[in-house]
């Protein structure tokens, strides 16, 4: 019996802040090799920051981790970090935009604009994912991404290292999953990887 199987989603896109390398340390070495779609993240970090976050996390990862660059074209299976200072965007021919404008909730890079714009680009073959957080950045595009029948998966607040983040989303609409830190690797990979019924 054959088993033929259409790749559900298009692109990942994560937000973190406050606790969210830690969080990233679990979440990313668990995601498969194979995962035939991009991930996008924006970590709120220094302006000043190195690249020692890129370095650290392609050494844990199976995927290929690097810094996004202006008009780059994603690729499956790569991890791609919002640079220092700089807000990821995605256009809609799938390319990457950077852009020094000003803040959005505080922060540069924000959360909210790699959503947002991944989500016209994508549409609903788009997975948004909040890890923890101090603030509210991600919740809109959250919402953005739900209202255009993607999927949002919130890390469960109580395993959250800072709750405040993931409760945002969780006050504005119901995400299609709260789970613990160690439930959303495997659920994406569930996702792109699905076991055949017989």
């Amino acid at each position: 019996m054959s088993f033929e199987y259409t790749i559900p989603y298009d692109a990942i896109v994560i937000g973190a802040s406050a606790g969210g390398l830690d969080a990233l340390g679990i979440f990313l070495p668990m995601l498969d090799e194979r995962l035939p779609v991009p991930v996008l993240i924006v970590q709120h970090i220094s302006a000043s920051s190195d690249s020692f976050i890129i370095t650290y996390f392609d050494r844990l990862c199976k995927l290929r981790v690097k810094e996004a660059e202006e008009k780059e074209i994603l690729k499956a299976g790569h991890v791609y970090f919002a640079p220092p200072d700089y807000h990821l965007l995605v256009e809609s021919d799938k390319s990457i935009s950077l852009s020094n404008e000003e803040k959005v909730n505080y922060s540069r890079p924000s959360i909210d604009v790699l959503f947002e714009t991944a989500s016209w680009a994508f549409g609903n073959k788009l997975i948004g994912i909040i890890l923890t957080g101090a603030n509210w950045d991600g919740a809109s595009g959250c919402e953005l991404i739900r209202k255009s029948g993607g999927m949002v998966i919130v890390q469960d607040p109580k395993t959250a290292s800072i709750a405040r983040m993931p409760e945002s989303v969780i006050e504005r609409f119901k995400p299609d999953y709260v789970l613990p830190l160690q439930e959303i690797g495997p659920l994406i990979n569930s996702i792109f990887f699905p076991t055949p019924t017989q």
